[in-house]
């Protein structure tokens, strides 16, 4: 069993609506708050024969569901756990 940590975040020039509006909120609340980048965190418990085919089976997630490659970056760890 492999449990990965992804962060999903927005490309560089994209923008970000919910960044923005809690940015604004921040201010409105009198936070010094300068910018606010919204990103998402999954974590996900598999199971895969090895490291190296648990590292596949995440980058096959993050192409076809989790990020969208024209305006999203992600990163991961992965660790086993028994």
């Amino acid at each position: 069993m492999y449990r990965a940590k992804i962060e999903v975040s927005l490309k560089p020039g994209h923008s970000d609506p919910e960044g923005e509006m809690t940015n604004q909120s921040l201010k409105e609340l009198k936070f010094s708050a300068k910018k606010v980048n919204v990103g998402k965190i999954y974590t996900i418990v598999f199971e895969a024969e090895n490291k190296q085919k648990a590292k596949a089976a995440v980058e096959e997630m993050c192409r076809k569901l989790l990020s969208n490659p024209t305006k999203d970056n992600y990163s991961y760890t992965i660790e086993e756990v028994k």
